[in-house]
This record gives C-alpha cells, sequence and structure tokens, in this order.
C-alpha cells in the first residue's frame, strides 16, 4: 500500500511538469474510425497471426499481459493453482513453456520468469500483440513449439504527453498507472510509465481456511527512449525497468513474521525483483529502401525468493541476448530475405529445496529466412537456422510458412517446424509446490536436471473466408495442428498422488488443436465473435496413457461487443460480455487417497461469463465497470487435504475453475492530448 501512496506523491508532483509540457509540445492527433477491427487476420502474411489492437485490450479490465487473452480465442486462459491467483495460458492445448514469448521481438518470458513473467508486463504499457500458431521464424530462436507471442509497447514518438489509469475491485485488488511522455525533438522522445499495485484484504469465499488470492504489491517503472530519424535512416530504442513483486498467500491465521517455515500455520511467500535494460539500433539504407540492418541487445536479472509451506524455491536468473539482423531482397522485391546471428547467456542460480541445481546455459546460432511473395495469390517463408548450445548440442532448426489464396477473400496457410528446447522443470512448475507431493527425477543421463532436451514437430492447416451474410461482414476460419513430440520432459502426476515425477518420454506424446471460428457483424457496431476448440492431448506416462490434465476436450468461445455512434465531445457506450465454455478435464490421479481426500477422475464442464460496460465522457477521459465469473461459478474443495495442509495429500495444485467466485471492478482512464 506503500507504493500506491509513493505513486500518488508521484502523479500530484508531475501533473504540473505535464501541462507545461502541453503548452511547448502538442503530437499530432491520429483518428481512428471507431468502425475499425480490434482483432483481426491478414489475408495477405504468410503465417497465422492474429493482430490485436490496444483497442481489444479495453474490452476487459487487462490489468497485466496475462489477463490480455479473455476476448480472444487463440489463446487459453486457465488458473494454475488455488493460491497464488496467477493465470496461465495456453496455444494449440500446450502451456506458455512452449510458446515464444517475445516483447518487440526480444525473447522476454523464459526460464525463471516462466509461472509469473506474464503479470509483470502492465496491460496499459501494451500497444498491440501478435499472436501467431505453429512453428515461429528462425529470426526469433529455435524455441518456438506451438506458436509465438509477440507485445509491442507504446512508442514514446506517438504516445501522447500524459496517461493515468486507477483500478479497483471486490477482492480488494488496486491499480494506479501513470504515464508521462516528454516529446524533446521531432526526431527524439522519452516516455516513463509508472505501475502500482496491492491487494490489501484477505478473501476466502469457499470457506477452506485459505486465501483465495494473495496479499501483495508490485512497483513497476519503465523508462523508454526512442529515436527516428527519415532523414539519416538510423532508429533506436533504449528500454530501462526495474520491477518489485511481493506476495503472501496460505491460511487465513498465517503470519510470516512468526510461521514462515514452521507448522505452526501454512504459509507462502513469493518475492521477485527484476531489472530489464535493452536496446535495439537500426539502419534503413537511404539508397536501398529495401535494405536494412538490425541490432538487438538485451540484458536482465531476475532474482526469486520463495517458499511454499516447507517447501523452498529459490531461483536468479541473469540472462544476456543479442541478435544482430540483416534484411534485403534479391533482384527485386518478390525476393526477400532476412539474415544473422544471435547468442544467448543465462546463468542459473536455483536451489531446491537446499539442493543445488544451478548452471550456465549459452548458444550461439546462425539464422537465413527466404520469402517469396508474388503480390498476388502466393507467398512462402523458408527459413532454416543451425545452433550450438552447450547443453543441447549442434542442431539444425527448419520451419516452413505457406500462403495461397485460391479466391477472393480467402487464404489458405500450411506450417511446418521443429522446435528444442531446454525443460527448466522446476520454474516451470512451481504450482507443484504448494503441495505435499515429493520430486523426483528419474534420468540421470542428460545434461539438464538429468533429462534430455525437449524436441517436437508442429505442422498446422487453416483456412480462413471473409463475405458478406445479410449484407454485413462476416468471416469464418477453421484450422488443425499437430505437435508431436519426439522427446518430452514429463509431468508425471498420474502415477501418485504423493508424488511429481520428471522423466524423458518412454512412448508417444502428442497435441491435436481444432478450432473453428465465426465472426459476424450483426448489425453496425454490434459484432459477435464464436469459436470452438477441440484438442486430442494425450501422453505415455508409466501408469498408461492419458490425456493431458487439466485440459477440457472441448471448449467454447463467445463474445459480444457493441458500440454506440461517437456523440458530441467523444461521448460514447461500450458494452461488452464473453462466455466461455469448458467441457471436463482429466484430473491427476488421487484414487490411491482416503476417501475424503480423493477427486474423480474428470472434472465437470462449467461456464464462466464477463462483461463490462465502458462510458466515454470526451476523448479525454472515460470509466468502465465490469464484472469476472458474474455467473459465481466456483470449483468444489479447491484444496485436497486443506483440513491437513502439512499432512500427505496435500495439494492445492488440482485446479480446473475458478476459486474466488464473482469479482466486479470499476475503473477510470484519463487522457491530456
Amino acid at each position: 500500500m506503500k507504493n500506491i501512496l509513493l505513486l500518488l506523491v508521484l502523479l500530484l508532483s508531475t501533473v504540473a511538469f505535464s501541462q507545461e509540457e502541453i503548452k511547448k509540445d502538442t503530437l499530432k492527433e491520429v483518428t481512428v474510425k471507431s468502425n475499425k477491427r480490434s482483432l483481426k487476420k491478414s489475408l495477405s502474411g504468410s503465417a497465422n497471426t492474429t493482430f490485436v489492437s490496444s483497442k481489444e485490450l479495453l474490452k476487459a479490465a487487462c490489468c497485466n499481459l496475462a489477463e490480455s487473452f479473455e476476448t480472444n480465442p487463440s489463446i487459453d486462459v486457465n488458473f494454475s493453482d488455488a493460491l497464488t491467483g496467477t493465470k496461465q495460458i495456453k496455444m494449440l492445448g500446450l502451456t506458455s513453456p512452449y510458446i515464444m514469448i517475445t516483447e518487440e521481438n526480444i525473447p522476454s518470458v523464459r526460464g525463471a520468469s516462466q509461472a509469473y513473467g506474464l503479470s509483470f508486463t502492465p496491460g496499459t504499457w501494451v500497444e498491440s500483440i501478435q499472436i501467431s500458431k505453429g512453428a515461429g521464424s528462425v529470426v526469433n530462436g529455435y524455441e518456438s513449439i506451438s506458436g509465438q507471442i509477440n507485445t509491442e509497447l507504446i512508442k514514446p514518438l506517438k504516445d501522447i504527453p500524459f496517461y493515468l489509469n486507477a483500478y479497483g475491485s471486490t477482492d480488494s485488488r488496486f491499480e494506479l498507472n501513470t504515464h508521462f511522455n516528454k516529446k524533446i525533438s521531432d526526431d527524439w522522445a522519452t516516455s516513463l510509465y509508472v505501475h502500482g499495485n496491492a491487494r490489501v484484504a484477505k478473501n476466502d469465499m469457499n470457506n477452506d481456511g485459505f486465501l483465495d488470492n494473495p496479499l501483495g504489491k508490485q512497483i513497476n517503472i519503465v523508462n523508454r527512449w526512442q529515436y527516428a530519424c527519415a532523414e539519416t535512416g538510423w532508429v533506436s530504442f533504449i528500454n530501462l525497468r526495474y520491477m518489485n513483486d511481493r506476495k503472501q498467500t496460505g491460511q487465513l491465521d498465517f503470519d510470516p513474521n512468526r510461521d514462515r517455515l514452521t507448522t505452526n500455520y501454512w504459509g507462502s511467500e513469493i518475492n521477485t525483483e527484476r531489472l530489464d535494460f535493452s536496446s535495439k539500433i537500426g539502419y534503413v539504407f537511404k539508397d536501398m529502401p529495401y535494405q536494412s540492418i538490425g541490432f538487438q541487445n538485451a540484458f536482465s536479472s531476475h532474482n526469486q525468493e520463495s517458499y511454499f509451506g516447507l517447501n523452498q524455491y529459490n531461483i536468479r536468473q541473469q540472462s544476456y541476448y543479442s541478435n544482430l539482423i540483416f534484411n534485403s531482397i534479391i533482384n527485386n522485391t518478390k525476393h526477400k530475405f532476412a539474415t544473422g546471428m544471435n547468442f544467448t547467456y543465462d546463468k542459473y542460480s536455483e536451489f531446491v529445496n537446499l539442493a543445488d541445481v544451478s548452471r550456465i546455459d549459452n548458444s550461439a546460432g546462425l539464422f537465413f529466412e527466404y520469402t517469396y511473395d508474388d503480390n498476388d495469390k502466393f507467398s512462402y517463408i523458408l527459413g532454416g537456422r543451425f545452433d550450438y548450445h552447450n547443453r543441447l548440442g549442434a542442431f539444425f532448426t527448419p520451419r516452413l510458412h505457406v500462403k495461397y489464396n485460391p479466391w477472393e477473400k480467402a487464404v489458405l496457410r500450411f506450417s511446418a517446424g521443429r522446435g528444442k528446447r531446454a525443460a527448466n522443470i522446476f520454474a516451470e512448475n512451481q504450482n507443484l509446490f504448494a503441495s505435499s507431493r515429493t520430486f523426483q527425477v528419474l534420468d540421470t543421463t542428460g545434461k539438464i536436471y538429468g533429462l534430455d532436451p525437449e524436441i517436437a514437430w508442429n505442422y498446422g492447416v487453416s483456412f480462413t473466408q471473409n463475405f458478406r451474410l445479410f449484407g454485413m461482414n462476416a468471416d469464418t476460419t477453421i484450422d488443425f495442428y499437430r505437435t508431436d513430440f519426439h522427446n518430452q520432459a514429463v509431468i508425471d502426476v498420474m502415477n501418485s498422488p504423493q508424488q511429481v515425477l520428471f522423466y524423458n518420454l518412454k512412448g508417444k506424446s502428442y497435441a491435436n488443436s481444432l478450432q473453428l471460428d465465426f465472426n459476424l457483424e450483426i448489425i453496425k457496431h454490434l459484432n459477435l465473435r464464436t469459436a470452438y476448440k477441440y484438442y486430442d492431448i494425450s501422453t505415455d506416462y508409466l501408469s498408461g496413457s492419458y490425456q493431458r490434465p487439466l485440459q477440457a476436450k472441448h471448449r467454447f468461445f463467445a463474445n459480444i461487443a457493441y458500440e454506440t455512434h461517437i456523440a458530441e465531445h467523444g461521448r460514447q457506450w461500450k458494452f461488452d460480455y464473453t462466455v466461455n465454455w469448458l467441457g471436463k478435464q482429466q484430473l491427476p490421479y488421487t484414487a490411491s487417497n482416503p476417501v475424503q481426500d480423493q477427486l474423480p477422475e474428470y472434472s465437470p464442464s462449467f461456464a464462466v461469463m464477463n462483461a463490462q460496460i465502458t462510458r466515454t465522457f470526451s476523448g479525454t477521459f472515460e470509466m468502465y465497470l465490469g464484472g469476472e465469473n458474474i455467473g459465481n461459478y466456483r470449483q468444489n474443495r479447491a484444496i485436497v487435504g486443506a483440513d491437513n495442509p502439512f499432512g500427505p495429500n496435500f495439494d492445492a495444485s488440482i485446479i480446473y475453475a475458478p476459486v474466488f467466485g464473482q469479482m466486479y471492478y470499476a475503473g477510470l482512464r484519463f487522457k491530456i492530448k
């Protein structure tokens, strides 16, 4: 709460500065038509990419990046456990470690930050998001398996002088975001973004004696500099960020000063401090406008100290990433290519219940990507990269994306590619620490915790058709993707409720994903977005073949949005309603527990509904009111063995549905243009 008060002081102290700068510098205003689609798929790009604008992000609270996909059918959002309130995303049925997550095409959420990293980027900082299904571009690395999510932050040269967003909810979560922008010259601009949030009250809506959401606070500050000069051809970005996030969860009567690492009461603290620096510099050749060179560098220090009951987990990751890219053409603009090299260094200081599993990873790679585009119907991207990794060895990564327009307003796409990654089995599965399970790695010959690297091939086909229905715009998409694992770090919770086993895949593991989309403009400004998703995800465990635990085989999504006509002075109403229906999910094995601590083999199906109303009073001020899980569906018995948290059957990681129940929120946005 102290951080929130500091932000308020900062806000008040800078208002005078902001008002004075408005008089000196006025940014050119860009008028965006109200009927511009906030989520769209291109008919021209070779990759199957969905573009999400900042307008789409305003349809929900979007307090952070993990909460920015509630109205997007391409991404599934789930809770990872019953304690931390952390939301986990999935693409093509696979969790976020199999997705390459980048910020302005620099890898961001990886390694130590996999569990909570998406919550470290406030939603108000985001300008747009690009979601690509299937194998990603070789330019960005070799780790992408199920897809890529790239976030573009607001650009200082296009930003407004001042922005304020304040938010509060019935689960006692409060946020404040302030943006300050200064245009130094026609070519230089800088922005300062300050974010703070806190949850200040204890909530136990299901009366199990445990907090439904953690107490916590976060301070997050970034300073961005942008330079762009059309006359010289030089462009650059410099970013410096500091983040401090603290969470406390567990039993209602837990006091960390008194009960930490004791059996008085079960409790947990997760304290993370992170420092990031990144720079991008590029040059566009004036005499050859289709030729450019860019150099990206990023350094991050991520330090997490945490415990879950009697389980201790501490990890510090220091990383350096560098990427040199050269873009040009061959003879004409139908033939383009990108080539370059990159280097990654990761130093992990990692301790699991005092066991030291620290390591240093580094890799260097060369890549080449060729693009053919006839500017009419056909295009493809063929890429390959060669990397040497001190633990994964030397390997080649091929990727292919093909696009064909068979007729007007239709596009057919195909993609295939290989991905390889080192599984950070403890950082990526921290939810399992919130249990009495023992951790056991069965393999010992591999170079990553005794395991071999994960290797998978992803294949996909997609068809999109835009058309007119009853005189209104409509479109439909069908896509199918399959991921075949040649090796996988299996996280086995199907063998025993008292164990989690880690081992290399001993049989088959695959993920089939089918998605059908239908979108319709019912009347002007009233839009319907629907999707049905079918997942067939199976893995051979030691005890048999099972569907992936906590993954619904059938899902249905619908979103309806309506905007009134923009009246005088920018007055407008916006209404948004979303429903997600999830079918039954395979639950981890608990049949050997006593009857009172057993769960069924499958969860029940259920639906979650969210809604938001926004009132724009002018071009500078608006208010919003919304609700999440307004049907008040709650998981029955969110925590196994909650009455004996230090007993052998305690498990807070088996979460398939909301725990808190209904949540309502309100906020305001204020801009000075």
